[in-house]
Order: C-alpha cells, then sequence, then structure tokens
C-alpha cells in the first residue's frame, strides 16, 4: 500500500481540493522543467527553435533513440556537443534502448534534453558552459526567480537534484499553484511567451517528453487539454488548461510505480479525464502486477478529493 497526498489550486493559490496533506515540503525534482526550459528559452533567443528541441528541453525521457537524436540536434544547433553536457553518465530508463546501450552515457541520462537546453541558454548568453549546474551561474540565478514567480512564495528550498543541477523544495500546494499558472502563463511576467511555448512543445510532442509506456505521454496524447509532468521521488503534476487548475501528487514512500495511477485518478475527480479516455489509459490506471511471468494482480488509486470549504 501506497499513501500520498494531493493538492489542487488555482492560478491565485488558492487550494481548492486535496488528500493527505498538501502542505507536505517536497522536492519539485523534474516535475520543474517546464519552468527550466522556459528559463533557458529566454536566454537561448531563438524564435525558430524546432517544436521537438523544445519539448526535449522539457523532458525526462526513455534515452530511446529518437530522444537521443533530438538531444544531440539540439547541442550542434548551438555549435556544441554531447561534451558539453554536465549530467551524469547513465543507462536509459527503457528497456529496449537500454539492452541497447553499450555503456553509461550523459546523453542517455534521462534528464539530457534540459541539459543541452541550460548548456545552449548559457552559450547564447554568453555564460560559462562549465559551471551552469551552480546556484551562483546567471542562469540558476534566473531559474529560482521564476520558481518564485510561479509559486508566489518568498523563498524556496535548495538542494542537489539527480542530474546536477539546483532542485527547488516547497509546499505540495504550492507545485499545484505553479502548475495552474502554467494554465494561466500570463501570471509568470517575463516568461509568458515562453513558457506557452514549452507547454505547447510538450502537447504537440508528447513522446519526447517521456516515451513509451509512460504516463506523461500517454495522458498528453489521450488529452490534448492537459500538460503533466512527473518528477522522482513519487511526484507527479499536471496543468489543466480549459479550467486553469494545478494539480500535484506525492507518493509518500517514493514509490513511482503509484504515483501515475494517483494523478490520473485525481483528474477523473475533477473531470478532467473522461471514462473514454479512462478506458484507454487502462494500463496506466490499473497498473499490471506480475508473478511468475505472468500478470498476478493489479495496482491503482482508490481515494476521494475533499475540498477547501469541508
Amino acid at each position: 500500500m501506497h499513501l500520498g497526498h494531493v493538492a489542487v489550486c488555482d492560478a491565485g493559490g488558492r487550494l481548492l481540493a486535496s488528500a493527505g496533506e498538501p502542505s507536505r515540503v517536497v522536492f519539485a525534482r523534474s516535475s520543474m522543467k517546464p519552468i527550466q526550459a522556459s528559463v533557458s528559452l529566454a536566454a537561448l533567443r531563438d524564435d525558430e527553435l524546432p517544436v521537438g528541441m523544445l519539448a526535449v528541453m522539457c523532458a525526462s525521457h526513455n534515452g530511446e533513440p529518437v530522444h537521443i537524436r533530438t538531444v544531440s540536434n539540439l547541442l550542434r544547433r548551438s555549435g556544441l556537443g554531447v561534451s558539453a553536457l554536465r549530467c551524469p553518465a547513465d543507462w536509459p530508463l527503457d528497456s529496449g534502448a537500454r539492452a541497447r546501450a553499450r555503456s553509461r552515457r550523459r546523453v542517455l541520462h534521462n534528464c539530457s534534453g534540459k541539459h543541452a537546453g541550460m548548456v545552449a541558454a548559457s552559450a547564447a548568453a554568453g555564460w560559462d558552459l562549465e559551471t551552469y549546474l551552480r546556484p551562483s551561474h546567471p542562469l540558476q540565478r534566473r531559474v529560482v526567480k521564476a520558481v518564485l514567480l510561479a509559486t508566489g512564495l518568498a523563498r524556496v528550498e535548495l538542494g542537489v537534484d539527480g542530474c546536477g543541477v539546483p532542485v527547488h523544495g516547497m509546499p505540495l500546494a504550492s507545485m499545484a499553484t505553479l502548475f495552474a499558472r502554467l494554465a494561466s502563463p500570463e501570471r509568470l511576467g517575463p516568461i509568458e511567451a515562453e513558457v506557452v511555448r514549452a507547454t505547447s512543445a510538450m502537447r504537440a510532442e508528447p513522446y519526447l517528453v517521456a516515451g513509451r509506456n509512460r504516463t506523461d505521454t500517454a495522458l498528453m496524447r489521450e488529452v490534448p487539454d492537459l500538460v503533466v509532468k512527473s518528477g522522482a521521488e513519487g511526484l507527479a503534476c499536471a496543468a489543466v488548461l480549459q479550467t486553469g487548475l494545478g494539480v500535484a501528487v506525492k507518493i509518500e514512500d517514493g514509490g513511482d510505480r503509484a504515483a501515475g495511477p494517483a494523478l490520473i485518478r485525481a483528474l477523473a475527480l475533477l473531470e478532467a479525464v473522461d471514462t473514454e479516455a479512462l478506458a484507454r489509459l487502462e494500463p496506466f490506471v490499473r497498473r499490471p502486477v506480475r508473478g511468475g511471468g505472468r500478470v498476478v494482480g493489479e495496482l491503482s488509486a482508490d481515494f476521494h478529493l475533499r475540498t477547501a470549504d469541508r
């Protein structure tokens, strides 16, 4: 059994519905990538950047050939090679891609698209390329300003993410507010236009955001009204564009296998995913549990949201 927390907020930061403890402090992990990519895009100043390259800047990709090719092309567009990446060398997330990989490589890391965008932005702005991971780097300082603007917070905690960049800690409800503001980007001031481009790219190229057998890709393919970005340790977030709501889910024990079903359950309760889409998303709604090489059970989410006035 996985326990967890849910927060649903509007762009004004009002908590509209929740489960568990919406004030639970979490690290944003990869769910921050739409904001990070928007800041990189602003520094990059490339009005003709292909949509796929922008989508992979927002990605926690599988490391499939299409992802690696897109990351490499993004770097090449800025006159850079994969040696410019400062993320750790890693194996692909996708089992098929992992079987074909001969060794760990930086470009195979699921965050290599974000790093490619950051180093390309640094090159365009004339900032140091070797130190773009440091909190003191001009790019990372701009990211923090954007995070504060997107959450409405006066400060956030800073840590180090698995890929080496600064990671931002905040209440789960603040992550929901951030995603609500992705749906209402006029509140994001200097990066409004870049956020619109980034979220549009994610919706246009959802496969590049994650890949085969991934909840983020499946949800955005089935429900074009959603912008979905999951993060490590059981975090999953979504912006509902039509209603302007932001939804953030955190699984208490960090169990990633539970985050997708929980997010879909929350979106269904909010009527952001209809019954027909739920039927098509069945493998992600009820994840199969295997034993002895066959399906012996399933993992599903079962909770209700309480509204703020209750």
